[in-house]
């Protein structure tokens, strides 16, 4: 079954030096834009991470330091990277978790702003474990009858996780096919950031999932503790949980200008260059 697209849809996938969102970096991107007509667009890069690959890593994915110490870095990619995604959708297997968080550090890293607000993403590896608990290679083997070659290739991988997703279309009459609803069924907790340090409560607040204000919404902390924005924004959390923090305490301040009368606001002005 293709897809239902109303805009391009990117599947994309990354090797990485490790794990770690806010400072691992990576070393292999592949792209593969699917147009609303049909037609495809793919990518593939190797990046010089600019700092040592782990020999754990390595054996992950065989890219080793000689093979990228010539490859073009991130920040050098990243203005094709950003035309390339840009106003897509996007999809991944462990995307949520994993790719598209550390996508976005490594764009923002090169002074590329990334915003997830007026995009979906489908997330493959969720639809795969809601219905059949299993791994990549596996998942390949059992919606499209074949073996996975070259796992850990971000090529190989980004190429299955595309045909698997419509290979999950054939096969659940349950699950529609558009974008908003595979966006939907692929998620887990609402997430306000991408690493799940702001989640939304059941009143669509931000909250803290972390720390001593957990549970409570931010809004009310920042309120209550203005150094507590200060603090994460100093301390190793990753880029974009800073800028959507930064988001909500700009629309804090908004909401309190709103409140203002014309006169309040001209003297708050003034007592704020006063202050300079």
């Amino acid at each position: 079954m293709e897809l239902n697209l109303t805009k391009p849809i990117v599947f994309f996938d990354l090797e990485t030096t490790g794990i770690n969102i806010a400072t691992d970096r990576i070393v292999e991107i592949s792209i593969l834009k699917i147009f609303p007509n049909g037609n495809k667009e793919s990518k593939t890069w190797l990046v010089n991470p600019e700092v040592e690959i782990p020999e754990e890593a390595t054996a992950v994915h065989g890219i080793t330091n000689e093979k990228v110490v010539n490859e073009p870095t991130f920040a050098e990619l990243a203005p094709k990277i950003d035309a390339l995604i840009k106003d897509c959708d996007l999809a991944g297997f462990n995307s949520n978790r994993f790719d598209i968080p550390l996508l976005a550090e490594e764009l923002m890293r090169a002074e590329i702003d990334f915003d997830m607000t007026n995009r979906k993403a489908i997330d493959v590896q969720v639809i795969f474990h809601k219905k059949e608990q299993r791994t990549l290679s596996a998942g390949y083997q059992f919606y499209c009858g074949k073996d996975l070659e070259d796992a850990h290739s971000a090529e190989a991988d980004t190429m299955a996780t595309y045909e698997i997703l419509k290979a999950q279309l054939d096969k659940y009459d349950d699950i529609e096919n558009s974008v908003d609803a595979l966006s939907e069924f692929s998620s887990h907790t609402q997430r306000a950031d991408f690493a799940g340090f702001i989640l939304f409560n059941d009143n669509k607040q931000e909250i803290f999932s972390f720390g001593k204000y957990k549970g409570r919404t931010v809004e009310e902390v920042l309120k209550e503790n203005p150094g507590y924005n200060s603090w994460i924004q100093q301390a190793d959390f990753p880029l974009y949980t800073k800028k959507v923090l930064r988001n909500i305490k700009n629309r804090i301040t908004e909401k309190k200008d709103d409140g203002l009368t014309d006169q309040e606001k001209l003297q708050a002005l003034q007592q704020k260059f006063n202050l300079r």
